[in-house]
């Protein structure tokens, strides 16, 4: 059983709702609406949602605000700012925010099959591990690197592979002596200790 990537829509025009709907359930995504601000933070309170649409003029609770308190309570939830209102202003306090983006209505579906693939696309990155780069090798360190170890090292790799069955062999044969001269110094020592 998939889970469905769960999208909630702040919006108080059903019509904008039903558009989110329309486009992203094609797709696979789950589309939740809330009338108002105080609707979705008691939802986001209660369900987990994957993606955050609000619109900036609503009654009660602004879109702005939702944002804000989003961010603040959930951070690595992505949140897009949608409206018909926009200023230089809200888009400083929703990029203050940490809103993820702010688009102006009227939107298309391409529109928000973009806004939403960059949203989650974002949110997955963000959610990747850090991994510590390599230390970068100055061109000139290459060179000397790369030939210090080719100029003796493949006829010396030669010549052990070469050797390396006949020193094979000589363990093999020389190894019943070693054993048996071993125990005959203990066995001597064992002797000599009790005399």
């Amino acid at each position: 059983m998939s889970v469905l990537t769960k999208i909630l829509v702040v919006d108080d025009d059903p019509v904008v709702s039903k558009s989110f709907d329309r486009v992203l359930a094609n797709k696979g995504y789950a589309v939740i609406s809330a009338a108002n601000g105080e609707e979705a933070l008691s939802k986001l309170k209660n369900e987990h949602y994957d993606l955050v649409f609000t619109d900036i003029k609503m009654p009660g609770i602004s879109g702005l605000e939702v944002a804000e308190q989003v961010k603040a309570s959930q951070p690595w939830l992505p949140v897009v700012i949608v409206t018909g209102y926009g200023s230089d202003a809200y888009e400083a306090r929703a990029a203050a925010a940490g809103v993820s983006e702010f688009l102006r209505k009227p939107l298309s579906p391409e529109m928000i099959e973009a806004s939403t693939a960059h949203a989650l696309g974002q949110r997955a990155l963000e959610a990747m591990p850090v991994v510590q780069a390599e230390p970068q090798v100055e061109p000139a360190e290459i060179g000397q690197v790369a030939e210090a170890p080719v100029q003796g090292s493949a006829v010396k790799n030669i010549a052990l592979f070469l050797v390396a069955p006949f020193i094979g062999l000589i363990y093999i044969v020389a190894m019943p002596f070693v054993g048996l001269g071993m125990l005959a110094w203990f066995g001597f020592k064992a002797v000599a200790k009790r005399s």
